[in-house]
């Protein structure tokens, strides 16, 4: 795990709401929700689809390409055709600024 690096302010990003953002060089997608903040790869591991620009519903994140859904708590597949994990990174929120800590980059 790499450094916590500050991506946004949690007043940025409404409850029920996601948004992309670059931290270390990977694309992330930062999740708002009831259960709390997560951050994946915004990349779905099926095709090459930003899953930001998908649907957000509870833990559940949908890919818009082939409707694949991913659980933001932990990056596993609910639905095919993906059949690899989304990789997560860790999250905090400090003094109101979410952060996050960018693993290394998978093969």
């Amino acid at each position: 795990m790499g450094q916590f690096a500050a991506v946004m302010r949690l007043a940025e990003l409404p409850l029920g709401s996601m948004r992309a953002c670059m931290v270390g060089g990977r694309e992330l997608v930062i999740c708002h929700t009831r259960a709390g903040v997560f951050a994946l790869d915004n990349i779905c591991t099926h095709a090459h689809a930003r899953l930001s620009e998908g649907r957000l519903r509870a833990t559940r994140l949908t890919c818009p390409l082939h409707g694949t859904s991913f659980d933001i708590r932990d990056g596993r597949v609910l639905t095919p055709p993906a059949a690899v994990p989304l990789p997560t990174h860790a999250v905090r929120v400090v003094d109101g600024a979410i952060e996050v800590a960018v693993g290394p980059p998978t093969a």
